[in-house]
């Protein structure tokens, strides 16, 4: 079978990599994550907040692979992946989707998307149609 294949999503922006402060809240099909920007490399300033939505979200997971675990081969993109810290869309076959531990919402979407980022301590799969990013400051829109 074809390996999936991961076009990188987040080319202006991204999480900050020592302490993203994730915090995710789910309302239904919605999925938001909130976390610090990234102001070293990017345009944002220190305490700048993204929020990303998956609004229609079919099924999500949440994985605590870290950093240290991705580099030492551990984790299911491991060695697949491009890199480590980036948002991704994976197209393709992925054949592991069935086999692991996903918070079902409602039955994929034939329009469905899978959406995979990789946070310092953590990493966030999402099936939904698209997603959206704003720029705020603070996590006070956000709770944890």
């Amino acid at each position: 079978m074809p390996k999936p294949t991961f076009i990188h999503l987040n080319l202006d922006w991204n999480a900050e990599p020592n302490d993203p402060d994730l915090k995710v809240e789910v309302n239904g099909s919605t999925i938001r994550l909130s976390f610090y920007l990234n102001p070293f490399a990017y345009d944002a300033r220190k305490g700048d907040v993204g929020i990303l939505t998956f609004n229609g979200c079919n099924r999500w997971r949440y994985d605590a692979t870290n950093d240290h675990a991705w580099f030492s081969g551990q984790g299911r993109f491991a060695g697949k992946a491009p890199a480590w810290g980036e948002f991704y869309e994976v197209v393709g076959d992925d054949s592991s989707m069935n086999h692991n531990d996903w918070e079902i919402i409602t039955p994929d979407a034939d329009r469905a998307r899978h959406f995979l980022f990789y946070f310092r301590d953590e990493a966030i799969e999402c099936v939904a149609p698209d997603w959206n990013l704003q720029r705020t400051t603070g996590h006070t829109a956000m709770t944890t």
